[in-house]
């Protein structure tokens, strides 16, 4: 359900508009930011109605795998007084399978959401009753150790884009004509923020960064070494930094164009795992992958649990397969730890 606006509010894109015809165009990450705080907010993205399905969607097999992955590296780590953290955690559903399968393993831990959407948290709450929402990263509890995760959640936050024209670097800006957005060079950068290896790509090639990305990994890393845990961050991505331009829009289960009607689709760029795992080395945190998602969960056990499940129900089969094949190379999963705790599952 999308919630309208107020009579005589304008549309997000007509606000965008004024705002570029009054100050000029903004950033591809001011634009995302804009569009994604609209769409996430007036809806439930989810499933066959909606615009995309997310792997906890899929199958119940993904969240109780994340679930006992949580719990045995809990177990090894002493059974210590932990919480759970989910960020974007969508409609609930990867908590409640994974809190299921982590309370048969004896642990039920305090549940903390991270989500902005009132519809979502809506959702969420509907699932896992007794969870706390947070607003931001930075509320999450400072005095126990931390297990986050992170499924396809940091796809959506924004990024920056460089692209390169003649012989120099610019910023990607968003300009518009009435309400029809679209990019074009801005400012030049230095060529100092470019990766050395990249600063001769060819002309009209695009270079992604995410410093949101970058500041939330290394908020809950520090948390990670400060106050003991692990976290999990499983998404589309590469390893970069890496040239080409992979900002795309989705809308009812089908590509789209990323700059028309902003706040109305899903926007999302592919994550750069290898810049995350930088950070959060350097925060201190023990770093393991990424490594493909396929392979993670064949390791956490997927196959031997979709036989038993297929047992009544045959459709789980090509439920592992989708989990697995289709998604298990553009899918990455990667985890921090304190030094302390155990090296986790799945990365061998």
């Amino acid at each position: 359900m999308t919630e309208q606006p107020e009579p005589g509010e304008p549309l997000l894109p007509e606000r965008l508009a004024r705002a570029i015809t009054m100050g000029g165009p903004i950033p591809v990450s001011q634009f995302m930011a804009a569009a994604n705080a609209h769409y996430y907010a007036t809806r439930d993205p989810l499933g066959a109605g909606g615009d995309f399905t997310t792997a906890p969607e899929i199958s119940q097999m993904f969240g109780e795998l994340i679930g006992l992955w949580c719990a045995d590296l809990w177990d090894r780590a002493g059974r210590p007084d932990a919480a759970w953290v989910e960020l974007g955690p969508g409609r609930g559903t990867l908590a409640a399978d994974a809190l299921r399968a982590m309370a048969k393993a004896g642990f039920s831990p305090p549940v903390h959401f991270v989500e902005t959407s009132p519809v979502l948290r809506a959702g969420q709450a509907k699932r896992v009753p007794d969870a706390t929402w947070h607003d931001d990263v930075e509320e999450l509890p400072t005095d126990r150790p931390l297990l986050i995760v992170a499924n396809e959640f940091f796809d959506a936050l924004p990024i920056r884009q460089l692209v390169r024209r003649g012989a120099a670097w610019h910023e990607r800006l968003i300009a518009c004509q009435d309400t029809l957005f679209l990019p074009i060079p801005g400012k030049q950068v230095p060529d100092a923020v470019i990766p050395a290896h990249l600063r001769d790509a060819p002309a009209g090639a695009i270079i992604e960064t995410s410093p949101a990305s970058v500041g939330i990994i290394r908020v809950l890393a520090a948390r990670i070494v400060a106050q003991g845990g692990a976290m999990l961050a499983i998404d589309y991505g590469y390893e970069g930094p890496a040239v080409g331009d992979t900002l795309q829009a989705v809308r009812g289960h089908a590509f789209a164009n990323p700059f028309e009607e902003p706040g109305e689709r899903d926007l999302t760029a592919h994550v750069d795992f290898a810049t995350l795992g930088m950070v959060g080395h350097a925060s201190g945190a023990i770093v393991s992958g990424p490594v493909g998602q396929g392979a993670f969960l064949r390791a956490l056990g997927i196959d031997a649990r979709a036989a038993t499940l297929a047992r009544g129900r045959p459709e789980v089969l090509a439920d592992r397969d989708r989990l697995v094949d289709a998604m298990g190379d553009l899918f990455k999963v990667l985890a921090l730890r304190q030094t302390d705790w155990p090296e986790p599952a799945g990365f061998a």
